[in-house]
This record gives structure tokens, C-alpha cells and sequence, in this order.
């Protein structure tokens, strides 16, 4: 059989850093000011239970990403314990949800870049020019560059960078701390605030599209030296640093706004620095070094998380045409540089089509639809690892997860959970697309595969199918992201309850409707991932 040619260049070091800047992008610049708006001065409670839901998601994959490295894993664990058509679906909501976000970044970068440079804005920040519009695709095209010569030239390229945009706001907690305000957390003034506000700052603030990097040591698991002993601490490293940094950030925030200046708004829910939060806060307290130190690294910042998920694009790209129910072309990697070029120049196409229509807001109208459509590809895992753990009980790994019938599960709810706090209108817009994709999967599936295993596919994908039709509907009548006019028929917490227990239900039917062996491909891995044979599973 023949094996592609992915080179294995990324040590631990880039691995956790692949992780780290892409998780350290645009998100730390605007989530701090939208959570605090939202919750409060509570909202450092939002980033925890963000934190606590990736770190369960995160150990999940370490066990899936040691034990079966691949390029874009996350669409293809699925696809192994329950068959094509579950796949297909992770596929499409993986490229929806990849796609948007180099877009997402060039966005934040164009428009800090217009505070030097006004004629990249329209009307503000949120809103390019025709001109910011090119900017952003140059910059894109940059990205595609770094990626299109060698993985070994963007992991060390993506570790100088990462390093930076670490040190930046590590340095703003540390001044902004020096001028800390405890009288600033007797004030209210949010909107909703208390336990909604915490909620709903999770998945609408930024805060859980602030953690979502955390996967691309899966991603990139083909690519590593050592990946079964790399991925699992890579992606552990990554989300507790992460945490810590981002933690801090919010309190810093909270307690260095002046305190008169936060009465005079009236709050936090009035509180908005209109160009970019912490910039603006260093220079109301004096700090102008530190603004224009900000305002570097927040071109720097996003430009480095750009530069990462235009890369994982496109190994979800050849991930999803390795599965069969994409075109082939995508799922070649090109021998001279091992880099899935195809793919690659796809996803940069793809990334252009999210940002020509100019007047849109990215950051404040996709950051909602980002989080939900990547923590949609996300749910997953946990139950194919419930699965292997029955099937394939035998198959080395590395990293075996502790407590994983509990921390499991525990994850599936976590990702519910993000997933209904999006609220329903970025859920209608996703899961509407993706029930609509079906017509694709009837497109592209060969024709004599699909009449002999149909009814194997539909048993492995009938819960994920009902799954979003559940997740539709309690989006619906529940309490969050309704549009004005219309009032919430489950009342709080029985909404919450709802969503816990559905989630254990769907759980365990995708547990109980895994493959009864799992179907492993091995062609594009190296003789040490070989030990994988068909006979040991």
C-alpha cells in the first residue's frame, strides 16, 4: 500500500506551541471586555468553566491523537467507530468551522492595523474598507506562502511567534496589576449578569473561541518525531497555559479599569472601548508605551492563529478526501515538501470567500458561529473513544486516559453545554447546513459502497442526525441567543437540566451504535504507526 509523505519535523516544543498560538489569537484582545460586559465582574468564573470543559475534551484527544496520529484526526476518529455518513457530517461542520477562522484573525489584524492606517476601516474596527479587504487577502496569501514550502519552516516560524505573543499580554497583567482597583468589583452594571451572564459569556464572548486552538497537535499528529508521546502533554501544556494567562487577563481587566471612569458608564454592560480593549485601558491609565506595544502585538497575535488554522484547514481538507466523501485530489501530499498542497489551496480559497463581503462584523457576528461549529466536530470524540475502548481493547496506547467512563461523558455534556449557549440563531444557521449537506454525502458516496453498507452508516449516524435535531429544538424554546420578540418557554435551570440529560441519552446511543469493528486506515502513516495493523483491531 502506498504511504503518503508527510515529513515528521515538529518536536514537543512545536507541537505545544502549534497549540498555545493558536489558541493565543485575537481571542485575549476582545473576550476580556465582552465577558466583563455579559457577567460582570463573575466573569473570571466563565473563563474557568471554559477552561475545565477543553481540558476534559483535551484529554479525551490526548488518548485518541497518541494512539492514532493522523492529519485532521477529529474527522476522522468519527468516521472509524461509526462508519462514513457520521464522517461526512464531522467533515462538513470541520470545514465550516476551519475555514471561517483565518478570516476571523485577518480581520483583528486588519483592523488594529487601521488605528496606523485608517484608510483599511470604513466606519471602525469591525468594518473594512475595500481597501482592508485586499489587505486581508494579501495577508492570506502570506500565510499560504509560509505554508506551502515546508511544515518544518512553519512550526519554527509558528514557535518564534508564539513565544512573542505570549510575553505581550503576560506583560499586561503584570502592569495593569500594578494598577488594580479592588472597588471595581462592587460594581454591577452587566447585562444579563449573574449565572446567564457567566453562561452566555462562555460561548458569545469569545471566551470558549479563545480555547479552540487547543486541537492542532491532533492535527498536525502525522507531522510529529515522537506523536505518541508529544501529543498528550502538547495539548495539556497548551490549555493549562493558556488558562493561567487568560485568567489573569480578566482579573487584570476588571481591576485596572479606573474606577471612576466605570461609574461614569454605568457599568460594565456600558464599558466599551470602541477600537481595542486593553490598548485603550493602558492608555487610560497612563501606559502609552504599553498601548503601542499592544497594538503590535495585536497584529502579530491574530497573524500567527491565521497562519496555524490556514495550515489545519487544510489537513481537515485531506482528512475529509482521505475519508472517501471528498475529492480525491485534496487527499494527496506532495512528495518533495510532504505538504497536502491541494488542500492548501483550497482552504486559502476558502478562507478569501469568508471575508469579501466587506461590510460584515466578523468578530462580533462569527465568533458565536465559530465556537459552535468547531465544538460540533469536537462532541465526537469522546464517544469513539468510549467505542474503542469496547472494540479495541488491545490497541497500544501510549496515553491511556484515567477515570475516561466518567471524564468522557463529563466532556459530551461540557460540549453540549457550549453548543446551546451559542443560542439559536447561530445554531439554526449551523445545523440547518449541515442536515442540508446530506444531499452532498448522496453526491460524492460511490454508489455500489452506499447500496451494500447503507444501513450499517445510517445505525452508526442516526444518533448524531437526532442529535442536532434535539440541540435544534432546545435551542429554540430555551433561554439563550433568541432574536428580539421572542421569549423563552423553558424556564432557567430546566433548560440546563434538559440539555444534561439529553446529552447522556445521545451519549450512550452513539456508544451503542459504534461499528462492531473499527475501520482503521494506515496508508499515509510511517513504519512506527504500522503496529497499527488491521489484525490488532
Amino acid at each position: 500500500m502506498q504511504r503518503s509523505a508527510f515529513r515528521k519535523s515538529l518536536n514537543l516544543l512545536d507541537l505545544t506551541f502549534l497549540g498555545l498560538g493558536s489558541i493565543v489569537g485575537s481571542g485575549w484582545l476582545f473576550a476580556s471586555q465582552g465577558a466583563a460586559a455579559m457577567a460582570g465582574t463573575e466573569a473570571w468564573i466563565a473563563w474557568i468553566i471554559g477552561a475545565v470543559i477543553f481540558i476534559l475534551l483535551g484529554l479525551v484527544y490526548a488518548e485518541l491523537g497518541a494512539m492514532m496520529p493522523r492529519a485532521g484526526g477529529f474527522i476522522r476518529y468519527p468516521q472509524y467507530t461509526h462508519g462514513k455518513l457520521a464522517g461526512f457530517f464531522l467533515g462538513v461542520t470541520a470545514m465550516l468551522a476551519y475555514s471561517s477562522v483565518a478570516g476571523v484573525e485577518v480581520e483583528a489584524v486588519r483592523g488594529y492595523a487601521s488605528k496606523w492606517w485608517p484608510a483599511l476601516g470604513s466606519q471602525d474596527l469591525f468594518h473594512p474598507s475595500t481597501l482592508g479587504v485586499f489587505v486581508e487577502i494579501i495577508l492570506l496569501i502570506v500565510f499560504f506562502l509560509i505554508n506551502y514550502w515546508s511544515v518544518n519552516v512553519f512550526g519554527k516560524i509558528n514557535s518564534v511567534v508564539t513565544a512573542f505573543k505570549f510575553i505581550v499580554p503576560l506583560l499586561t497583567v503584570i502592569m495593569l496589576l500594578a494598577n488594580f482597583h479592588p472597588a471595581n468589583f462592587s460594581v454591577g452594571g452587566a447585562h444579563p449578569g449573574g449565572i446567564s451572564g457567566v453562561f452566555q459569556a462562555v460561548s458569545l464572548s469569545g471566551i470558549a473561541f479563545a480555547f479552540l486552538g487547543w486541537r492542532q497537535s491532533v492535527d498536525f499528529g502525522a507531522e510529529a518525531k515522537n506523536p505518541q508521546r508529544d501529543i498528550p502533554i502538547a495539548i495539556i501544556l497548551a490549555i493549562l497555559l493558556a488558562t493561567a494567562l487568560y485568567i489573569l487577563l480578566q482579573l487584570s481587566y476588571l481591576g485596572g479599569v479606573p474606577t471612576d471612569l466605570l461609574q461614569k458608564s454605568g457599568g460594565w454592560a456600558n464599558l466599551q472601548f470602541q477600537q481595542a480593549p486593553f490598548a485603550e485601558l493602558a492608555s487610560a491609565v497612563g501606559l502609552l508605551w504599553l498601548t503601542n506595544l499592544l497594538f503590535v502585538d495585536a497584529v502579530i497575535s491574530p497573524s500567527g492563529t491565521g497562519n496555524i488554522y490556514l495550515s489545519g484547514t487544510a489537513r481537515v481538507l485531506f482528512a475529509w478526501a482521505k475519508t472517501g466523501l471528498f475529492y480525491s485530489w485534496f487527499g494527496k501530499v506532495d512528495k518533495r515538501t510532504g505538504i497536502p498542497r491541494g488542500a492548501l489551496w483550497l482552504s486559502l480559497i476558502l478562507s478569501v470567500l469568508w471575508i469579501l463581503p466587506a461590510q460584515l462584523s466578523f468578530w462580533q457576528g462569527l465568533v458565536g458561529a465559530v465556537t459552535s461549529a468547531t465544538v460540533l466536530t469536537y462532541m465526537v470524540g469522546p464517544v469513539s473513544l468510549h467505542t474503542l475502548r469496547q472494540t479495541s481493547p488491545d490497541m497500544h496506547r501510549p496515553f491511556r486516559l484515567g477515570g475516561m467512563q466518567v471524564i468522557a461523558p463529563l466532556a459530551f455534556i461540557g460540549s453540549s453545554l457550549i453548543i446551546y449557549w451559542s443560542g439559536w440563531q447561530v445554531n439554526v444557521m449551523l445545523i440547518t447546513i449541515i442536515i442540508a449537506s446530506l444531499v452532498l454525502y448522496f453526491a460524492f458516496v460511490d454508489r455500489d459502497d452506499l447500496r451494500g453498507r447503507i444501513k450499517e452508516d445510517w445505525r452508526g449516524a442516526a444518533w448524531l442526525f437526532f442529535y442536532y435535531i434535539f440541540m435544534l429544538v432546545v435551542s429554540r424554546f430555551g433561554n439563550y441567543g433568541q432574536p428580539k420578540g421572542w421569549t423563552a418557554t423553558i424556564p432557567q435551570p430546566w433548560d440546563l437540566l434538559i440539555v444534561v440529560v439529553g446529552a447522556l441519552v445521545f451519549y450512550y446511543w452513539g456508544v451503542q451504535s459504534k461499528l462492531p469493528q473499527p475501520e482503521i486506515d494506515t496508508d499515509e502513516e510511517d513504519e512506527e504507526l504500522a503496529s497499527i495493523r488491521p489484525a490488532d483491531v
